[in-house]
C-alpha cells in the first residue's frame, strides 16, 4: 500500500480514495471508502484502453455479469462505473496479502494449509462459472488470503482485456506459469481451463515455485503444453490432487464438484484452529491492521503533555534496557523495549532500524521471561516489515527470522519450527554460504524440531 501520488483521483464515483493498492494489466487498484465507511477497492482503467470503444462495450457487459458473482470466497462487486471516464469498477476490501506476496515472505504452505485454500479456490470458481464467467487467469497475485479463506479477485474482468488484444495481436492472453495448455495454444477455453489453473496455483502455494518454471513466456508455454509439472516434496492426497488438475487434456481434468468431493474426504475444517501456518497469519493481521500502529498511535492521556524524546534521550534508554536484559532482568527489559518502540516510532519512523530492533527485543525478552507463545507472535511481525524495508536478504531480516523461528520453538510448536528453519537453512546457505555458522545452527535447529515433533 503507497500514498497517492500525484495526478492520481481522489475521488472515483461515490467513494473517497485513499492510498494506492497496485496496479495491473487493465488499470491502477486504489483503497477506497464508502460514504458509509465501508473499504472498498476501486480498479480505474488505463485511459489507452478506455480509449477504445470495444473494450468499453465488452467491459460494460462483463461487469454487469461480475456483479452477479456472491461466492463467499470471492471480492464481490458493489459498484461500477463503465461509462464513466475513465471506467472504473469497484469491489470489497479484503485485508490480507496476496497469496505470491504471502509465499514470497512465510515461505511454503505445509500441506494441512493447501486443502483450506484448494476448498475456498474451488468454492469461488463454482460462483464465477455459475454466474457465467470464466476466470481465464487465476494465478497467485488474483489470490488474496484473508483470516477466514482465501478470496478470488478479478473475475470474469481479466475476460474483457483478453479478448480486446486476442481480437487484435491473434495470441493467447494470460500468464504463462498458470494458463492451460489449450490457452497457450489460443484454443477453446472452458470450465476445465480454469481447473488447470487452480491445479498450478495449488502446486505454487505447496512447493513454493510455480510448477512449470520461469523464463521467457514463449518457452514455460512450451513446457505448459508438453512438459510435467515439478512437484517436488509432495506426497499422497495433495499431491494427486494437484496432478488431476494439471492433466492435458481438459477432459482428463475433475470438475469442481469431484475436486469438492476428493477435498472433504481428506480434510476436514478444523475448529478453533487458524487456517493458515503462523507466519502467514501474522502476515494477515499486518493487512487488517498495520503492525507498527501500536507503536505510532500516541497515547491520548500523554500525547498533548509531552514532547517528543531527543534522540540522545532514545540512546541511553537503549542502553539501559539493554544493560537490564543482560542481568538476566527479562519482564522489565520487555517493558522498556516496549515503551522504546514506540517513542522510536515517533521520533525515527516505524520503519527505522533502531525501532525494528527495539521491537525484536521487546519480543526476545517475553521470551526470556517466559511468554514464548506471544513473543513467537510479536517476532513475526518485525520479519515482513525487516524484508520490506530492509530486504528478504538482507542480514538483520535473516536474524529477525532466527528469532521467529526459536521463540516457535520454545513454545512447543516444533512442526512449524522445524518448517521455518528449513526455509531459513536453505536461504542462509544461498545468502551466507551453506558453512556460514548461522546456516549451520538453523540445520540443527531444523532436525531437533523434526525430532520434537
Amino acid at each position: 500500500m503507497e500514498p497517492l501520488a500525484a495526478g492520481d483521483p481522489a475521488r472515483i464515483g461515490h467513494f473517497v480514495l485513499h492510498a494506492r493498492l497496485g496496479a495491473g494489466g487493465m488499470g491502477r487498484v486504489f483503497l477506497g471508502q464508502s460514504p458509509g465507511g465501508r473499504a472498498v477497492a476501486v480498479k480505474v482503467v488505463h485511459p489507452h484502453l478506455a480509449q477504445h470503444e470495444e473494450f468499453r462495450h465488452r467491459f460494460r457487459r462483463e461487469v454487469t455479469a461480475a456483479q452477479a458473482v456472491s461466492g463467499a470466497f470471492t471480492a464481490p462487486v458493489v459498484a461500477a462505473g463503465p461509462d464513466d471516464a475513465p471506467p472504473w469498477i469497484a469491489t470489497v476490501y479484503v485485508p490480507g496479502p496476496t497469496l505470491d506476496e504471502a509465499v514470497a515472505r512465510a515461505g511454503r504452505m505445509s500441506e494441512g494449509s493447501v486443502w483450506p485454500l484448494a476448498a475456498g479456490l474451488v468454492e469461488a470458481l463454482q460462483a464465477i462459472h455459475a454466474a457465467g464467467l470464466l476466470h481465464r487467469d487465476l494465478k497467485p497475485s488474483n489470490v488474496l488470503l484473508a483470516a477466514d479463506g482465501p478470496r478470488v479477485i478479478d473475475f470474469g474482468i481479466s475476460r474483457t482485456m483478453d479478448a480486446t488484444v486476442l481480437t487484435r495481436t491473434g495470441t493467447a492472453i494470460g500468464t504463462s506459469g498458470f494458463m492451460s495448455p489449450e490457452q497457450a495454444e489460443g484454443g477453446q477455453v472452458g470450465l476445465a481451463s480454469d481447473v488447470f489453473s487452480l491445479g498450478a496455483v495449488l502446486a505454487f502455494a505447496a512447493t513454493g515455485a510455480e510448477p512449470f518454471g520461469q523464463g521467457a513466456p514463449l518457452a514455460v508455454m512450451h513446457r505448459v503444453v508438453t512438459g510435467e509439472p515439478r512437484l517436488d516434496g509432495l506426497h499422497g492426497p495433495v499431491r494427486a490432487l494437484i496432478t488431476a488438475c494439471l492433466a492435458k487434456n481438459p477432459a482428463d481434468r475433475p470438475t469442481a464438484a469431484q475436486l469438492l468431493d476428493h477435498i472433504t474426504s481428506h480434510w476436514n475444517l478444523p475448529r478453533d484452529t487458524p487456517l493458515w501456518p503462523h507466519a502467514m497469519t501474522i502476515l494477515i493481521d499486518t493487512h487488517a491492521m498495520p503492525a507498527t500502529r501500536r507503536y505510532t498511535e500516541p497515547m491520548a492521556s500523554t500525547a498533548s503533555m509531552t514532547a517528543a524524546p531527543e534522540r540522545e534521550d532514545l540512546d541511553r534508554r537503549r542502553n539501559r534496557a539493554w544493560e537490564v536484559s543482560q542481568a538476566g532482568e527479562h519482564a522489565e527489559a520487555a517493558r522498556l523495549y516496549a515503551d522504546l518502540a514506540a517513542d522510536s516510532a515517533r521520533v525515527l519512523g516505524p520503519d527505522h532500524p533502531d525501532t525494528l530492533t527495539a521491537r525484536r527485543e521487546h519480543a526476545s525478552n517475553l521470551g526470556g521471561a517466559g511468554d514464548h507463545a506471544k513473543s513467537a507472535r510479536l517476532h513475526a511481525e518485525p520479519v515482513v516489515d525487516r524484508a520490506r524495508v530492509q530486504g528478504s536478504d538482507h542480514y538483520d531480516t535473516l536474524t529477525s527470522r532466527h528469532h521467529h523461528a526459536w521463540e516457535v520453538s520454545q513454545a512447543g510448536e516444533h512442526a512449524e519450527a522445524a518448517r521455518l528453519y528449513a526455509d531459513l537453512a536453505a536461504d542462509s546457505a544461498r545468502v551466507l554460504g551453506p558453512d556460514h555458522p548461522d546456516t549451520l545452527t538453523a540445520r540443527r535447529e531444523h532436525a531437533s524440531n523434526l525430532g520434537g515433533s
